[in-house]
């Protein structure tokens, strides 16, 4: 009788130590680059090629991570981030992500850069079900849950932006002849698409001049002035910051004086305008939907202030002025949220969940009145900007801030 009895309370204590494994064992999921103490991330970047000026981006967010590491980092696992460089070569981008995957063993890859870096990977991150999450680049395909469910945009796409700036023109400058550089890959055709939806049937009209460029081109000089020649009087500038900058430069050496509109991705102050030169790039408009670090309106500003702390402290090396350390910084915090909302459920499935989940969340460098919203069919984080003109030797915003919504 009392063997009987001890053995039942032996299968008992057994039951509920199994009971507590298994209730141990459900509140854990891991996939691939996940432990108890790490999560590992990759990413890649431009840190040498004709778009590297955008490097600093991936830089940041190193210097971030390693902050949130010091802390103690998400739910006591570490971030480790693993960032390559594909010197915005497609080929060399395909490379990169099947070494991260593959080799490195990553749990997802973050914020790389570039349109046709990531349009080169697009297909095979979605086969391997692995979140291609964040990608820096505003292309409008980033948006398609239907299709690439293992992708998603963060910035606002770019068709939205040029878009704002066809209604504007429509609105001030009815009769305006138009005359367009553009980056010849989808990162510069998807800009020029929205800029001729956003003119309508005025597009053929309006718009005189079309010229094209390769980033294997040392300058665009001689684009510059085949557009000047056209005798337009406004200019869409459509241009990674080296030919950016270039671009500013000869119009301004040439004495071409039209209403000029800067893509939003070459409107940071130190990487573009402050080479450029300040006066000559007086008057010239584009988008925003970060603070400008440039702009004292912020410096009393208290997620700011956490901003330049963090330079301060965190990343001395890097540029305040330069807008690619207010990109990084604001969407690494973007993903550290999404990774606390994961908890202990670090699938590359519940991490796309809990991207296509963020509602209403401000990271501290977004402008007042911009939130990052999105669903299971909405994976465009960011749909709002506002326009700014540059002054002096900062962006003065002007305007209200505008929804654009433009779907995948």
């Amino acid at each position: 009788m009392f063997a009987t009895r001890k053995l039942a309370a032996l299968s008992a204590a057994f039951a509920i130590v199994a009971a507590w494994s298994s209730a141990a064992l459900a509140q854990k999921k891991y996939d691939p680059g996940v432990s108890d103490t790490e999560i590992k991330i990759g990413n890649i970047m431009p840190y040498s090629g004709p778009a590297s000026a955008y490097g600093i981006i991936g830089r940041t967010e190193a210097a971030y991570f390693k902050k949130i590491n010091e802390a103690g980092g998400i739910n006591g696992r570490k971030i480790n981030f693993i960032s390559y460089d594909d010197a915005y070569s497609p080929p060399k981008a395909v490379e990169q992500a099947r070494k991260l995957v593959e080799s490195d063993e990553v749990l997802f890859i973050f914020n790389s850069l570039g349109t046709p870096s990531n349009s080169a990977i697009q297909k095979y991150m979605n086969a391997k079900k692995v979140p291609q999450l964040f990608v820096a680049t505003g292309a409008t395909k980033w948006n398609d849950p239907k299709d690439f469910p293992w992708t998603m945009g963060w910035q606002p796409n770019y068709q939205s932006e040029t878009q704002i700036y066809a209604k504007y023109i429509l609105k001030n400058m009815p009769n305006a002849k138009i005359a367009v550089l553009f980056q010849n890959d989808d990162y510069g055709k998807d800009y020029l698409k929205g800029l001729k939806d956003g003119l309508g049937q005025k597009a053929s009209s309006m718009i005189v001049a079309e010229e094209s460029f390769e980033t294997s081109e040392p300058t665009i000089d001689s684009h510059i002035v085949k557009l000047k020649a056209s005798n337009a009087d406004v200019f869409i500038d459509i241009a990674t910051p080296k030919f950016a900058a270039q671009a500013i430069k000869k119009v301004a050496e040439i004495g071409w004086k039209p209403t000029h509109f800067l893509n939003n991705v070459s409107a940071s102050v130190g990487a573009v305008i402050r080479p450029a030169g300040y006066e000559n790039a007086q008057d010239i408009i584009s988008a925003a939907y970060l603070k400008d670090a440039s702009d004292k309106q912020w410096d009393s500003d208290a997620g700011m202030k956490e901003f330049y702390a963090f330079m301060a402290k965190d990343f001395p090396e890097g540029d305040k002025l330069d807008g690619g350390t207010v990109t990084g910084y604001g969407v690494a915090q973007t993903l550290v949220q999404v990774l606390k909302q994961c908890g202990d459920n670090l699938t590359r499935e519940n991490v796309m969940k809990q991207a296509a989940n963020l509602r209403d969340f401000r990271t501290e460098v977004l402008l007042p009145g911009i939130k990052i919203n999105t669903a299971p069919n909405d994976f465009a984080p960011i749909s709002q900007l506002q326009l700014q003109k540059f002054k002096g030797e900062k962006w003065e915003l002007f305007g209200d801030v505008i929804s654009a919504d433009v779907g995948g």
